[in-house]
């Protein structure tokens, strides 16, 4: 299997996951946030679900010129969010598959002008930034969902509020 399939294969279990938890966020606390310093409800969801279709397409160009952080828009609605999360899975389905291994180990370059200041692996950033980062602030996510009084879904494993995927399988088949 090559390495953009074993990530797809990852993305494609994990996508569903992630729209559980943005379909949970209560329409009417897009501008809700924990603390001065927080992002919005609605902009940390909008981020969670935009990061892989931004992703793939700037890590097509090597070396990338790096982006300005930092501007995280606020959604005007949940649909606005799952629409973004939809286009992800889509720009994953239609892109990823485009790199091969050789691509993937290539050594990936982010310049800031003349100046680089990140070069790895690509699958190493690719991992890092499209995984590792989205599962990181969907674990934050799932603590405004839980400050908001909503349900948090499960997700590798049990929430305080329901089982995992495979258990409620296994319920439905008892």
């Amino acid at each position: 299997m090559s390495i953009a399939q074993s990530f797809l294969t990852e993305f494609e279990t994990q996508a569903p996951i992630t729209r559980k938890y943005l379909e949970r966020l209560p329409e009417d606390k897009l501008t809700w946030k924990p603390h001065d310093k927080s992002l919005t409800a609605g902009q940390l969801a909008l981020h969670i679900a935009l990061v892989p279709s931004r992703l793939l397409p700037f890590v097509q160009t090597n070396p990338a010129k790096a982006p300005e952080f930092g501007n995280y828009p606020q959604p005007a609605s949940r649909a606005e969010i799952l629409k973004a999360h939809d286009e992800s899975v889509a720009t994953m389905h239609s892109l990823l598959p485009k790199f091969d291994d050789a691509a993937m180990e290539e050594t990936w370059r982010m310049m800031a002008g003349d100046r680089e200041v990140f070069a790895q692996p690509r699958a190493e950033f690719l991992r890092d930034i499209m995984f590792s980062h989205v599962y990181q602030h969907r674990g934050q996510f799932s603590v405004y969902l839980r400050m908001l009084n909503v349900a948090v879904p499960a997700s590798w494993g049990p929430s305080a509020d329901e089982p995992p995927a495979f258990m409620q399988e296994a319920a439905k088949v008892a």
